[in-house]
């Protein structure tokens, strides 16, 4: 499956169940991960290789918000929904740690589709996306629920 074009925008009545999608990649090194956990997740296994080897992931490791800053960017890429990617909830689990020199994909499939009963010109769609490196092991998986818009009558 290759990856949407991004000026292709989709639209509630573009959508179906089991509909898959698959991002283009993100190269990921050790210089961005401590960048990012520096800012935002300043912890000992993000910010250094050498005292990351003692911890729970013994090595250097992505933050798991880390990867699912750069899962929000491949998606955006990815899933061109009209309107934008609009959140309304989900479930996120990091079954392995993200290392330096991964290079990330999403693999993303439509769920559901439930349809607003009382706002007709839209939908919640349940979508899986599944994070993977290089070697397609599963770093994350996302549940979400997002917000898909009709067409304009």
């Amino acid at each position: 499956m290759p990856p949407a074009r991004s000026s292709e925008k989709l639209y509630l009545e573009d959508l179906a169940v089991g509909q898959t999608f698959r991002s283009g990649e993100h190269a990921l090194d050790a210089e961005q991960i401590i960048a990012f956990a520096r800012q935002y997740d300043p912890q000992p296994f993000h910010l250094n290789a050498e005292a990351a080897k003692n911890t729970f992931f013994q090595g250097l490791a992505a933050s798991g918000w880390h990867t699912m800053a750069i899962t929000m960017r491949l998606l955006v890429e990815s899933l061109p929904f009209a309107h934008g990617i609009i959140g309304a909830g989900g479930e996120i689990s990091w079954p392995r740690p993200t290392r330096p020199d991964h290079v990330l994909h999403v693999q993303s499939k439509l769920l559901e589709i439930k349809p607003s009963r009382s706002k007709p010109n839209r939908a919640i769609i349940l979508v899986e996306c599944l994070t993977f490196n290089q070697h397609e092991e599963l770093l994350q998986e996302l549940k979400t629920r997002l917000v898909a818009f009709r067409k304009a009558d």
